[in-house]
């Protein structure tokens, strides 16, 4: 039996990868969270005495991967996006709770990263210039936004760990697409940022971590094809008019 080309049997042996990697997921938020190494005895000791299981995290890993599989098959796209989705989950619990973003975290992303610009190189040197142009280029748009506004406000607009993500995501999405992820970041933390403001109510002075706006606006061009969004972005920022 086949769904979208792929046997069913490998939609099953993904689940149940997604599954595992979403308990590593909370292994990785605690240890991040504690400040503690990844791959200490004491790290993995202690998660194990104080660890209950997440099946939240375990469903959206899963269904991740599955999606991923649907959209991708088994390609070099799927092994690529699909632990990037584990790492932007990771980052986007951390962030939100401990509003910072691990530098370890941010290098390994990196890592991956230029691994598959890499590969891609072997057959096509213009798209390895292009993911290496998106590093440069999300990762200095973010750049100049957190100077300008620390110049402007006297503090930070946004944390350097953004800055480090947006430039390991470039590697992946090369220029035009992290170009687009920059723009939908900002329309789903304009968006995010009012909810959570109505939410705290007498808190709102609270500082709002841009780490998981990027991580949805990254997920949601992972799945939705360019030019559909390309198209929505227009619609948006020019009032219906394009």
């Amino acid at each position: 039996m086949y769904w979208n080309d792929t046997h069913i049997l490998i939609y099953l042996v993904v689940a149940i990868i997604g599954a595992i990697g979403g308990q590593i997921i909370d292994y990785l938020n605690k240890t991040f969270l504690e400040e503690g190494k990844i791959l200490s005895k004491e790290s993995i000791k202690k998660y194990k005495v104080i660890a209950k299981p997440r099946y939240s995290l375990v469903l959206i890993n899963t269904l991740l991967y599955c999606t991923l599989l649907y959209k991708f098959g088994i390609s070099l796209e799927f092994f690529e996006f699909a632990p990037l989705c584990s790492m932007l989950i990771c980052a986007f619990m951390v962030d939100y709770k401990a509003q910072i973003i691990p530098n370890r975290l941010n290098l390994t992303m990196f890592e991956f990263g230029l691994i598959f610009v890499f590969i891609y190189g072997i057959s096509n040197l213009n798209l390895s210039k292009d993911l290496l142009l998106g590093m440069l280029t999300g990762g200095g748009i973010f750049l100049a936004i957190t100077l300008v506004g620390g110049l402007i406000a006297g503090k930070e607009a946004m944390g350097l760990g953004d800055v480090k993500l947006m430039g390991a995501l470039g590697l992946y999405f090369g220029l035009t697409r992290i170009i687009m992820i920059s723009v939908l970041s900002f329309l789903v933390g304009a968006i995010g940022s009012i909810a959570v403001i109505l939410a705290r109510k007498n808190r709102k002075d609270g500082y709002i971590p841009f780490g998981p706006f990027i991580v949805i606006a990254t997920i949601i061009t992972i799945f939705v094809p360019t030019d559909s969004l390309y198209v929505f972005l227009m619609k948006v920022f020019t009032l219906g008019m394009y």
